[in-house]
């Protein structure tokens, strides 16, 4: 005892009070079992008085403050309750057992620690900061570690990855137990802080203990298991069977890492499993015979494909190898088309035929081919770029692979013929636009787009100047299509096609006001309609001189006198070899028949030019109308050598020459009253010489355009970036190559001192 009655001898005030009335009774809870207790463990006054007998022998003047013994007894009790108890409570438990009595023991511990920093909290709000020593929940937790955990951290790990492998096996686990005793590793790396993020996990710097002791060896045992599963899997099932699997197993990885491991431990975990089930054996999956990617995409199956795309996007450069499977896949498809195609035109041929300038049945196989993988893409592998970028490579390589004498871009062209043409396709407006999208489409694919372009202008056209669009809005909507693609430069001319004839209309009610007015003299009984044109806008055309009948040169000079009328400046220049007429024809054979005629104006003319039942040779008929041998055999095989045999030839055969007669066919019979006769045109489909001189253009002054800017550039750095500039078609090398010779010979462009292959631009 002390002389001094008001101070706290250590002996009384730990043995007497600390120990006996709370410690000892802590311990004996603990070891009954605190779950047998209702409320508190200790009241409150019990609580009370050991806090300030703690407090007081805190606060005592030296050399009675026993603030260092109470830190060092602190210390002592835990760890001799550790080795007392805890220790020989875990010897010889193994698995689940092992783990159920951890779990027992770290929470009796955690009470413990809890109860201990209550007791003595002074020593925490004073002693131990000033003295920079741990706090006592740490020092409690550094005991725990240092005799308990150390001890049995490995064989509790192996328990639990036991445990997790049952559970993968199928088997049903305490998901609590393995979630509490996963705590005590995470809490292990704490130090004692025991704190936790703003998420409610463990700061990512605080897992040591987690990461080291129970992590890595998860990992190891995870890429172990899903080793033996892949093995075993890919022996027996097939690529979508095994996809499922993995799949599963993916998912059920995910669930049970958020059940009761540390969510950190996720994307390892999922790596490890990526790599055992996907990226191990990502070859063999994709070209497994009889399921691997090429027969998915063959067998449209859809939802394994797109599983396929979602498990393997998992994996870094993943996508690579299926999209360019794709790629392969789709070219072989298409050339199945080409093939398909070479073969009608060799048959064609093996029976004498010439070949067929359109192919709508390869067209439309294209468009399917396209559409059904756009759709693919878009709908079950998320539109992704790599797969956009196979569709486009391979459709590139079919779309320039041509057969035949006639280029894929005469065959698409010539299709959109067919849909924009009144009584092409049988379709609706909206299908008629949506296979419009279709062919636009395939024109990006094509190198030579300026080769479409000039086919498609010489068919619009036709179909304009003979009135045979279904639809100027179709025509203007395929247009405007275009031009989005290409730039209007592309279609500036076809948009001024269709402005010329947007003012056909106003032309023919001026005409006819015109005929109407009282000085108007020579007037023309003739219905007559004249299309006005720019020159530059259309193709250009073969224009044959001919002497009009009587009939139809009014109606010519009335118009001219009509356009003359303020529009001085403007020349008219008449191309009889496009325009169409009618006429009443009668023959009087047996009995006599009439019919209305609808002929190219030359035809016409020709007609207009025999009198009834009159003869002429080939020279007095060319004589009569003053046109040239080469137009006037076409027109004339036309009338006595087609479908409709209105002229008579003599002698009859099929072949017009210079030495036969003609005359009106007085048998002439058919049975519509309305006869179209039709003629081969004088003009090409084509003028491919102007399309290889707007290409010479191009490369000049993309080449002129690049040095302006650059001053002085390289032979390699020139030539690539013409080529990146080149949108309507992809000139080889060799022909840049041309074209800045002939730049240097005309002083455009000089060689630099500095060497042949840099040259320097003059202004």
């Amino acid at each position: 005892m002390s002389a001094n009655p008001n101070v706290i001898d250590f002996d009384e005030g730990w043995t007497e009070n600390i120990k006996q009335k709370a410690l000892d009774v802590l311990e004996k809870h603990l070891n009954e079992g605190v779950d047998k207790i209702k409320g508190r463990l200790f009241e409150h006054k019990t609580y009370i008085d050991t806090y300030t007998i703690c407090y007081n022998m805190c606060t005592q003047r030296t050399p009675y403050n026993h603030s260092e013994k109470l830190y060092e007894k602190h210390s002592e009790t835990i760890k001799l309750y550790l080795q007392k108890h805890v220790l020989p409570a875990l010897k010889d438990k193994q698995d689940v057992f092992l783990l159920k009595e951890l779990q027992t023991r770290w929470h009796h511990h955690t009470i413990m620690n809890k109860w201990m920093r209550e007791f003595f909290m002074y020593l925490d709000r004073y002693f131990v900061k000033h003295h920079n020593l741990k706090p006592l929940s740490t020092a409690g937790l550094t005991h725990f570690k240092t005799l308990v955990y150390d001890e049995c951290k490995t064989e509790v790990a192996d328990a639990m990855l036991v445990i997790v492998d049952k559970e993968r096996e199928g088997n049903a686990i305490d998901r609590t137990l393995m979630k509490q005793i996963i705590g005590v590793f995470e809490t292990m790396g704490l130090g004692g802080t025991g704190e936790a993020d703003a998420n409610g996990g463990h700061a990512k710097d605080a897992l040591g203990a987690y990461n080291s002791d129970l992590e890595e060896p998860l990992l190891v045992s995870t890429r172990n298991f899903y080793g033996r599963r892949r093995e075993e899997w890919i022996a027996v099932d097939s690529t979508p069977d095994y996809l499922v699997k993995a799949e599963k197993a993916l998912d059920q990885e995910k669930e049970r890492i958020g059940a009761y491991f540390n969510l950190n431990s996720e994307s390892k975990v999922l790596k490890v499993c990526e790599e055992e089930l996907l990226e191990n054996c990502q070859t063999t999956l994709l070209e497994k015979e009889g399921s691997g990617c090429k027969v998915l995409l063959a067998n449209d199956k859809t939802e394994d494909l797109e599983r396929m795309f979602k498990l393997f996007n998992r994996l870094d450069n993943g996508l690579n190898p299926m999209a360019q499977i794709l790629k392969e896949y789709i070219e072989g498809v298409g050339q199945g088309h080409i093939g398909q195609r070479e073969a009608k035109i060799k048959a064609a041929e093996a029976e004498g035929k010439k070949e067929k300038g359109d192919d709508p049945d390869f067209v439309k196989a294209l468009l399917a081919t396209h559409a059904k993988y756009v759709d693919l893409i878009k709908a079950h592998l998320s539109n992704h770029p790599l797969f956009q970028q196979a569709l486009k490579d391979a459709f590139a390589s079919i779309m320039n692979n041509d057969v035949g004498n006639t280029t894929n871009a005469e065959l698409i062209s010539t299709y959109c013929d067919r849909l924009l043409k009144a009584g092409g396709e049988k379709l609706s407006e909206a299908e008629i636009e949506q296979n419009l999208d279709s062919i636009v489409e395939l024109f990006t694919y094509l190198r030579d787009k300026d080769y479409f372009g000039e086919v498609f202008r010489n068919q619009l056209a036709k179909r304009l100047l003979n009135q045979k669009s279904a639809s100027d809005d179709l025509e203007k909507s395929m247009i405007s299509k275009l031009k989005a693609q290409v730039g209007s430069q592309f279609t500036s001319k076809m948009e001024g096609m269709m402005n010329d004839l947007s003012t056909a209309d106003e032309h023919d009610k001026g005409f006819k006001d015109f005929q109407k007015l009282p000085h108007e003299e020579g007037k023309c009984p003739l219905d007559t309609s004249v299309q006005v044109l720019t020159t530059g806008n259309w193709p250009t055309y073969q224009k044959p001189e001919i002497l009009l009948p009587k009939a139809m040169q009014p109606a010519v000079d009335q118009f001219a006198r009509y356009f003359k009328v303020g529009q001085e400046q403007r020349r008219l220049t008449w191309f009889y070899s496009l325009g169409t007429v009618k006429i009443k024809a009668t023959f009087f054979g047996k009995e006599k028949k009439s019919y209305d005629l609808e002929v190219a104006t030359l035809q016409g003319a020709a007609l207009l030019a025999f009198g009834e039942g009159e003869e002429l040779t080939f020279t007095e008929l060319s004589q009569r109308l003053d046109l040239k041998t080469d137009y006037l055999k076409p027109v004339m095989h036309s009338l006595c050598c087609g479908k409709y045999k209105v002229i008579a030839k003599n002698p009859a055969n099929n072949k017009v020459k210079e030495t036969d007669k003609f005359t009106p066919n007085a048998k002439f019979k058919n049975n519509n009253k309305r006869v179209k006769i039709p003629m081969a045109s004088l003009d090409s489909n084509v003028n491919t010489k102007k399309v290889e001189e707007d290409r010479t253009v191009n490369i000049d002054a993309a080449l002129v355009r690049i040095m302006k800017s650059r001053k002085t550039l390289g032979h390699q750095a020139l030539v690539s970036e013409v080529l990146e500039q080149m949108i309507l078609f992809k000139p080889q090398a060799r022909d840049i190559k041309k074209r800045i010779e002939s730049l240097l010979e005309r002083e455009y462009l000089e060689r630099s001192e500095d060497g042949n292959n840099m040259y320097n631009y003059l202004a």
